[in-house]
């Protein structure tokens, strides 16, 4: 059974920063044979697919925070990353982490472990 833990969100100004944080917990440790991403939700809304990283260090990321997000994954520490700059108003909404232990991950459907949330307030 897998478990994320999702930290780093709070309240913070337009323009500034936030680094969050998911670690996975079972999954052998230093391995690299997962996908991890990064959504978010507002309320009466869809869940919205935010960012990716493959075993192989692909990523991807959806246009609304191209040159602002950076997703990145620690493998020794079974974490993944979410380093947030030039936080926006539309940015404000609660944020997963997702995993799944393939190498790469089409949709959001394909994931099959999720964290709780962190809430990201944008004013």
């Amino acid at each position: 059974h897998v478990q994320l833990v999702e930290s780093g969100g709070g309240s913070v100004q337009a323009g500034g920063s936030l680094r969050l944080s998911c670690v996975a917990s079972t999954f052998t440790p230093g391995s690299s044979r997962y996908c991890l991403a990064w959504f978010r939700q507002v309320p009466g809304t869809e869940r919205e697919g935010v960012a990716r990283i493959g075993s192989d260090g692909k990523v991807m990321y959806t246009d609304a925070v191209k040159g602002r997000f950076t997703i990145s994954r620690d493998n020794a520490k079974n974490t993944v990353y979410l380093q947030m700059n030039s936080l926006k108003s539309e940015d404000t909404a609660l944020y997963y982490c997702a995993t799944e232990p393939m190498g790469w991950v089409l949709t959001l459907g394909g994931f099959g472990y999720w964290g709780q949330g962190t809430q990201v307030t944008v004013s």
